[in-house]
């Protein structure tokens, strides 16, 4: 099995959010909440590093800063469906499938943690 790499990780990061930026839906939200787009490609590589291959280079806390961005549902769909476009169209498939599991359940664990500040409750739907 392919190990991911450090170059497939920003390769993957910097397409994704060059597409996402200019996503009629998500766009506007990346527009409003990243000022320094250099700054958060690196620390989304780092989180990515961290997540797929134990770098230990992030060490934020990424749930914060989603719960004040005013997300829903069709925010996730999106982000999730051009992420694992991109994921499949730039890497092979068992490296794309890495990022697309660990995605979707990143995916919903911010959905239900954005609900759960809402006095909500909400079921995981895109985990496999």
């Amino acid at each position: 099995m392919h190990n991911v790499t450090e170059a497939e990780i920003a390769q993957l990061v910097r397409t994704f959010y060059a597409r996402a930026r200019e996503d009629d839906l998500i766009g506007p939200i990346f527009d409003r909440a990243v000022a320094d787009w250099d700054h958060h490609i690196a620390q989304i590589s780092d989180f990515w590093s961290s997540m797929l291959l134990k770098t230990g280079r992030y060490g934020g806390r990424p749930m914060r800063p989603h719960l004040v961005l005013g997300l829903e549902p069709a925010h996730f769909d999106r982000w999730l469906a051009l992420f694992e476009a991109t994921a499949n169209e730039l890497l092979a498939p068992e490296v794309a499938a890495q990022f697309i599991i660990r995605a979707r359940r990143i995916a919903d664990s911010f959905e239900m943690g954005i609900a759960t500040t809402q006095g909500k409750v909400t079921v995981p739907r895109h985990g496999a």
